[in-house]
């Protein structure tokens, strides 16, 4: 049966990676671009020693030059590098790890433009789209824009778990990503929230595997 990962992601407390790994989330991620939910190099490393073997430790990063992110991976250990602004595929592969890339679907031919300019990517994050903003905006894009594609699809963009199954059940994605969908503020995770996130999830998983096997 196809298991959708999940990704809980703006994590800044100790208290919330522990509750969303025990509840199996696959990834955690840690945001150190400018946002609300930006954790320092030192908050990250603690926070990052606490994630399991197993579990993806994913580090955001917008537009930052070469050196800093340098500097954050000299001391958190990331499995994963999350790109969100006009990084070209060069700038992203200079470092020795496995990235994606974040794909803002502006159009139907904004994953097609993605996959061409991204060919070294891990997987491509699908976001929604606000003119002149970069990075996630917490809203929910038009799901019809995705099509198949090579690369694992990563699903973001104002999910909840009022919507998460629905999300799961026609994009079929390889995980899903949720940061504000979670929170009770910005950067403080709810556990009621991850539980039923993660809950649903798992329930469209089900779903879509028994209407696999009636077929």
């Amino acid at each position: 049966m196809h298991r959708t990962r999940i990704k809980i992601c703006g994590l800044t407390r100790s208290e919330d990676v522990q509750f969303a790994v025990s509840r199996g989330a696959d990834a955690i991620g840690f945001v150190f671009a400018r946002s609300p939910r930006q954790v320092s190099v030192e908050e990250a490393a603690r926070l990052a020693a606490g994630v399991p073997a197993g579990v993806l430790r994913v580090g955001l990063f917008l537009d930052q030059e070469q050196a800093e992110i340098e500097r954050v991976l000299a001391r958190v250990p990331l499995d994963v590098l999350q790109f969100h602004g006009r990084e070209t595929g060069a700038q992203c592969s200079v470092f020795a790890l496995p990235w994606l890339k974040a794909v803002a679907m502006e159009d139907e031919y904004s994953l097609e433009r993605a996959e061409g300019n991204y060919a070294g990517a891990m997987g491509l994050l699908l976001d929604s789209h606000q003119a002149g903003q970069r990075g996630g905006s917490g809203r929910v894009f038009d799901w019809s824009l995705v099509r198949s594609a090579a690369k694992p699809l990563w699903l973001a963009g104002g999910l909840n778990a009022a919507n998460v199954a629905e999300a799961i059940k026609t994009v079929q994605p390889y995980a899903v990503d949720v940061s504000s969908g979670v929170e009770s503020a910005p950067g403080v995770k709810d556990s009621g929230k991850i539980s039923e996130f993660i809950e649903a999830a798992r329930a469209a998983d089900k779903l879509i595997a028994g209407s696999e096997i009636n077929e």
